[in-house]
């Protein structure tokens, strides 16, 4: 279910938003509860310096709450579904997570390396 409607917004995103702060929004993954009554959309936005950031996710995140129900319509047309949930969008931070790890495993290995090189002299 949730792979169909992460479709449908995505296309819906892309062909109908009218509201500029939405246009390079990626969807990755929607979570649907099980009586189908929310979804959780997170979506990826463009990389902007850190500064940038978090102001322009917060309006991203504004501006699609706010095309929520519009989206919300447009998928009743287009799922046949006896109940529509009701969308909150959200920013995914889950590539940064991953970046942030692998950044630190990086730099565990790097104090491992100068330990062995210090200890074998």
């Amino acid at each position: 279910m949730g792979d169909q409607i992460k479709m449908e917004i995505a296309d819906i995103l892309i062909k109908k938003a009218k509201d500029p702060r939405v246009a390079m929004v990626t969807v990755l993954s929607v979570d649907v509860s099980p009586d189908i009554a929310h979804a959780k959309v997170y979506v990826s936005l463009p990389c902007s310096s850190s500064s940038e950031k978090s102001s322009t996710e917060k309006e991203t995140i504004r501006g699609l709450n706010n095309a929520a129900g519009f989206v919300r319509s447009e998928l009743s047309r287009r799922l046949a579904l006896k109940r529509v949930p009701d969308i909150s969008f959200f920013v995914d931070q889950s590539v940064e997570q991953v970046s942030h790890l692998l950044t630190l495993l990086e730099q565990i290995g790097d104090e491992q390396n100068q330990q062995e090189v210090l200890g074998a002299e």
